[in-house]
């Protein structure tokens, strides 16, 4: 029998028993906390009114279907009903490879889009042409996300995902739509923040499963890091 509950597992030492419910213990703790930071995001302010109202590119919402590339402003990213904006900036500039981190990312959010889509509006942009994002996204087999190219715009350099010597950053940005307008809401400002000797800034942790399948496991996260390929 444990400390928290009366549910073990076969053949169980005493000594292993003792330790997982010190783990559970700070895993409750942790839980805990993690709704703590959860509540203070959700109690933010607003932040700044949004720069401009971006003229974006992209294609059609079907990755399967070519189509022809249209103009999109920002503010048309909200649906009607859903004041909530959800910005994942993926690291794919103009003549340059697509991250292979940020299509493990996207991959699986991929899969979890409709679900999104359902409460709040999610978007994926890129600096690259959009022809090129999204061929990436089919090479991928992306089915259900929304793929933007910020390539004519000032967006990237405004909202922190290029820095001044146009590297990619791979920033989410939250924008609320109220009847004063939009406005940013949070940032992923971890990447921003000093990093742990040793460890990535898990900056996108929260929206990024794989990690946290690693770290349910003895290995860890070790030194891995995603591919594009496995072969």
């Amino acid at each position: 029998m444990g400390e928290y509950h009366d549910t073990l597992f076969p053949n169980e030492p005493q000594n292993y028993r003792v330790a997982r419910d010190n783990l559970l213990a700070a895993e409750m703790e942790l839980r805990s906390q993690i709704e703590e930071v959860a509540a203070k995001r959700r109690a933010l302010p607003l932040g700044g009114a949004l720069k401009e109202d971006y003229v974006l590119t992209e294609g059609s919402h079907d990755l399967s279907i070519a189509g022809q590339a249209r103009q999109t402003k920002f503010s048309e990213l909200f649906a009607q009903g859903k004041n909530t904006l959800v910005v994942y900036s993926f690291m794919f500039a103009p003549n340059a490879n697509p991250c292979p981190a940020c299509t493990s990312l996207i991959d699986g959010l991929d899969g979890m889009a409709t679900h999104i889509r359902d409460r709040m509006n999610f978007a994926v942009f890129a600096k690259a042409p959009i022809n090129e994002f999204r061929a990436w996204g089919q090479t991928r087999g992306w089915r259900n996300l929304r793929l933007l190219s910020t390539g004519q715009t000032t967006y990237n350099s405004d909202y922190n995902a290029e820095t001044k010597d146009n590297s990619q950053t791979p920033v989410i940005n939250v924008f609320r739509r109220t009847n004063d307008g939009i406005f940013h809401s949070w940032a992923s400002e971890m990447v921003f923040a000093p990093w742990p000797e040793g460890m990535h800034p898990r900056h996108a942790d929260s929206i990024w499963p794989l990690w946290n399948v690693f770290d349910l496991t003895p290995d860890g996260r070790g030194d891995w890091f995603p591919r594009t390929t496995y072969d």
